[in-house]
């Protein structure tokens, strides 16, 4: 199995930062694609950003400018910087890796348990 252990979420007032990380563990398998995803009470579940192993990145529209999804493969951890934050952001954010079994070759998704952002004076 693998794991996903976030970090770094809390309480910050408007235009401020957080920087997020999130540790993948699992050695029977090969992390592939990252990303960050976010939730607010009574919504969906939405896109924030992704990165694959090579490291091309994917952003929300709200979110291009503001924040900045990373990866460190040798450490198998995520990280995303946000800037200039809004209130509406306030959101529990998840990360999430796609992984590959090393010997089967089947790919599951795997999810954190969330990070609890938010923004407010």
């Amino acid at each position: 199995q693998v794991q996903l252990v976030e970090s770094g979420g809390g309480l910050v007032q408007p235009g401020g930062s957080l920087r997020l990380s999130c540790a993948s563990s699992g050695s029977i398998f090969s992390i592939n694609a990252m990303g960050w995803y976010r939730q607010a009470p009574g919504k969906q579940r939405e896109l924030v950003a992704t990165i694959t192993k090579g490291g091309s990145t994917n952003y929300a529209d709200s979110m291009k400018g503001r924040f900045t999804i990373s990866r460190d493969n040798a450490k198998n951890t995520v990280y995303l910087q946000m800037n200039s934050l809004k209130p509406e952001d306030t959101a529990v954010y998840y990360c999430n890796a796609d992984a590959q079994r090393i010997y089967s070759g089947n790919v599951y998704r795997y999810w954190g348990q969330g990070t609890q952002v938010t923004v407010s004076s």
